[in-house]
């Protein structure tokens, strides 16, 4: 039997395998990953280190496999009920990873919710862009009720409208220095994950300082476990 076929196997028995990381995170692989490159226990460690460890206290699990869920609210991560579940379709370790930590970032709206979003600076700073996206969009041809831009929960019509009417590819344009990407203004809990995504993917935060002042500020918090306790 060749030895090539003999290591495949062996890696198909490991991604089926429980393990757990030095966090404690326990991690049930339910169906292997498509990309057998992606080293998980690496993209897994990176999170525990590059994210504060209170910040990753709701996640007791983590689940790669396909979901129902993934096919029918068109998704490929969810959080619930303290686990992540992530897709085992990945174009790579950037990709889940980025899953990851936006799943992360849901995790924490329970815990800390009310200093999330309490004083509604943040739902203020997401309702003006949401306004000026409106004007802008409207401008352009692309007419939409204004009721879809005052509302900040998720609502599929209107994520559909930015999806399918308007393009991802011409919000990105027309977004450029408003959101961090267009699925940021699908809702205000969008907003604060894309935010939180960002914060901690990329190093430098001048971007999303800039262009998200109130949410930075919120986040930089929330990251600081001390400074954390003075609001709590």
């Amino acid at each position: 039997m060749p030895l090539s076929y003999l290591q495949n196997k062996q890696k198909e028995l490991n991604q089926k395998s429980d393990f757990y990381t030095s966090g404690g995170l326990h991690v049930y692989i339910k169906e292997p990953l498509h990309d057998e490159e992606i080293d998980l226990e690496k993209v897994i460690s990176k999170l525990e280190s590059t994210l504060p460890e209170h910040l990753l206290s709701e996640i007791e699990m983590i689940v790669v496999g396909w979901f129902d869920e993934f096919e029918t609210r068109d998704i490929n991560a969810f959080y619930r009920d303290g686990a992540l579940y992530v897709s085992n379709i990945q174009n790579d370790s950037d990709d889940i990873y980025d899953d990851l930590v936006h799943e992360t970032a849901h995790s924490l709206e329970s815990l800390y919710g009310h200093f999330i979003y309490a004083d509604e600076k943040i739902k203020d700073e997401f309702l003006r862009k949401r306004k000026y996206l409106h004007d802008t969009l409207w401008a352009q041809g692309f007419k939409a009720p204004l009721s879809f831009f005052t509302d900040v929960e998720y609502n599929k019509e209107f994520d559909m409208f930015l999806y399918e009417k308007v393009g991802y590819d011409k919000l990105s344009s027309l977004m450029l220095g408003l959101f961090i990407n267009p699925y940021a203004a699908t809702s205000l809990q969008e907003y604060f994950a894309t935010g939180f995504t960002e914060f901690y993917i990329n190093p430098d935060h001048k971007f999303l300082q800039k262009i998200s002042p109130e949410l930075y500020k919120k986040i930089n918090l929330l990251h600081d476990e001390e400074t954390l306790d003075k609001y709590l």
